[in-house]
């Protein structure tokens, strides 16, 4: 008896293959793994109010320094009886909310102090390349505790002292790029036409080296990460109630031998990230330069 001519066709065997083999091939297993963490923290970091099984507070004097795999603390508790992973989550949070606005404070001011380098030649570009080369120069870390030091901590403070850590690169990037891209064709076509300088940077110079300035970002989030980590590690950086990444490990380091649990939750947390970031950064290096293409 012949086949019905309506009846579905199944694909062979190898065709399933090959186009899993494609799609492997075009991401990377250790990218897939970095951008799945990257997007269960900022899934965390979205519903960490809901999600948290105890407020990051609330105390369990039973239950001081519970390890993990206990029935009501899965992560174990510290030496005040807190959940550590109520305190983990806000501290995924609180950490990614820090890096994430320093970073575009960053690129925004680094972005357009290089656009005005680029646009004024002469003093003004040189007082750019004078800053960067201060910036660069100049011990972040040592600035940063002098500055918390004196004026104290806060959020908003936190956030602005960490925006102002590798501007110089987006700076430097932009003012390159820009300043090769109004040598071509398309930029002076637009100036001909009677489009404003601001028009011309930022609708069509800017289009076309936000893919350098989008991996840079990549390469400069896990660096303020660790900075915001550094300083709260030492007692500078989010201050209590509230918690980071870096303020578990700054409290946990005097519990380490007795309860290890404190400490190496957010440090793994922020090893993985930093290292997931990293990773996806390369990848998009690689992806979106076109001399590597």
């Amino acid at each position: 008896m012949s086949s019905s001519p309506l009846a579905p066709t199944m694909p062979p065997r190898k065709g399933y293959l090959a186009a899993i083999s494609a799609l492997r091939s075009k991401v990377p297993l250790s990218v897939s793994l970095g951008m799945a963490w990257l997007a269960a923290m900022v899934l965390i970091a979205v519903l960490a109010h809901l999600i948290m099984p105890y407020g990051i507070t609330a105390m369990d004097l039973t239950n001081r320094l519970a390890g993990p795999g206990n029935a009501r603390h899965w992560l174990g508790t510290d030496e005040l009886g807190r959940d550590v992973l109520s305190r983990l989550l806000q501290s995924i949070r609180v950490s990614l909310v820090i890096a994430f606005g320093a970073t575009i404070i960053s690129a925004v001011v680094g972005t357009a102090l290089g656009f005005l380098a680029a646009r004024f030649r002469g003093s003004v570009e040189s007082l750019v390349l004078v800053l960067a080369d201060f910036q660069a120069a100049l011990p972040f870390l040592i600035m940063s505790l002098a500055v918390l030091a004196f004026f104290g901590s806060s959020m908003p403070l936190l956030v602005c002292l960490m925006g102002f850590y590798g501007w110089e690169r987006y700076a430097r990037i932009a003012r390159g790029l820009a300043i090769s891209a109004s040598a071509q064709g398309y930029a002076a076509a637009v100036v001909q036409l009677g489009a404003s300088p601001m028009r011309v940077y930022f609708r069509h110079i800017l289009p076309n080296v936000a893919s350098t300035l989008i991996v840079s970002m990549t390469l400069t989030f896990p660096e303020i990460i660790l900075m915001e980590s550094g300083l709260s590690f030492l007692g500078l950086g989010v201050q209590p109630p509230e918690t980071s990444l870096g303020n578990m490990v700054g409290f946990g380091r005097e519990y380490l031998t007795t309860a290890p649990w404190i400490m190496l939750a957010p440090a793994f947390v922020i090893m993985v990230t930093t290292l997931s970031i990293s990773i996806v950064g390369d990848w998009l290096r690689d992806r979106l330069d076109p001399t590597v293409r």
